[in-house]
């Protein structure tokens, strides 16, 4: 048996995998559920797993891997953030940055609820321009989409891009 606190023992490295938020129960009926769907479905991919879901109780969306999910679950006192309070997710290419924004500025086109932050590009010394934006629907926090625009000499000593 292998001590799981012994970082030698582990198969992988430690990874972030979910965000939890407490939302108000009628955003987790059905009608709340579909409209949840339809924009973080629509815009990001993201899928309902339906065994968890229970009506008016929790909602989670896997984000592409059944470790990595949104767990969303009804309280009386559901979350209340900032506007800018947020979680993150990284994409491999601006193009796939800039694809998920155009859909999230669609989305908005059609519905008012739609909070945007729209692209930016920082410039992190000679080696990194992050480029990222915001948004928001009907969730308490924003997700923020972030592409690392690396250096290709910098980016090649990093092993995870090997």
């Amino acid at each position: 048996m292998t001590d799981s606190a012994d970082p030698s023992a582990r198969t992988r490295p430690p990874r972030f995998n979910h965000v939890a938020m407490s939302v108000p129960a009628d955003l987790l009926d059905a009608d709340g559920r579909a409209e949840i769907l339809a924009f973080w479905g629509g815009v990001f991919g993201f899928e309902e797993l339906p065994s968890e879901t229970k009506d008016r109780e929790v909602l989670v969306l896997s984000a592409y891997d059944w470790e990595q999910f949104l767990f969303l679950i009804a309280e009386d006192e559901p979350m209340i953030c900032p506007r800018l309070d947020h979680f993150g997710m990284s994409v491999g290419s601006l193009e796939e940055l800039e694809t998920f924004l155009a859909r999230a500025k669609a989305f908005a086109e059609t519905d008012d609820r739609v909070d945007l932050i729209d692209h930016t590009a920082d410039v992190h010394g000679d080696a990194l321009t992050l480029h990222s934006f915001y948004v928001r629907f009907l969730l308490p926090m924003m997700i923020e989409i972030q592409y690392f625009d690396w250096d290709p000499a910098v980016a090649a000593l990093n092993p995870a891009n090997a």
